[in-house]
């Protein structure tokens, strides 16, 4: 692919992440693709997990609007910095096994890195690095530094 190619394909993947457009996003995959979550405990595999990750956020996050910051691209990788907004107004349900978060109400200001690899225009592998610690603190679930 080119480096035009990946670009297009990750602008898709922001745009559906944005638009809460969840198979518009897991589209995007390679029917093999593996997802590993730096919060989650094992690497995500194949759509459904895919999409049930994404419907987390979504339902936590129900007005969540999502923006890149920084990106760096090759002809076979993106890796892209990026932000979001929104109001934990739904459960944020942590990893397998794990009790739910019930809504706080608050605003949120999180960042997040990711990086994919592709391959034939899919995604075949993706490592997303959300700041889980971040968004707790402003959830008021964890302490702030110095606090």
């Amino acid at each position: 692919m080119s480096v035009e190619d990946v670009i297009r394909l990750d602008d898709r993947g922001l745009r559906a992440w944005d638009q809460h457009d969840v198979e518009g996003f897991v589209a995007l995959f390679d029917d093999n693709a593996e997802w590993a979550d730096v919060s989650m405990p094992q690497p995500m595999r194949g759509k459904e997990a895919f999409r049930q990750y994404m419907q987390v956020w979504f339902t936590a996050f129900p007005d969540m609007k999502a923006r890149m910051v920084n990106r760096v691209v090759s002809e076979d990788a993106v890796a892209t910095e990026v932000a979001f907004d929104g109001t934990h107004n739904g459960p944020l349900q942590g990893p397998p096994g794990t009790t739910a978060i019930p809504p706080t109400g608050k605003k949120v200001n999180g960042k997040g890195v990711y990086f994919a690899k592709v391959r034939n225009g899919k995604i075949v592998e993706y490592r997303s690095f959300p700041d889980m610690a971040g968004t707790l603190m402003q959830l008021g679930l964890m302490p702030s530094p110095g606090s």
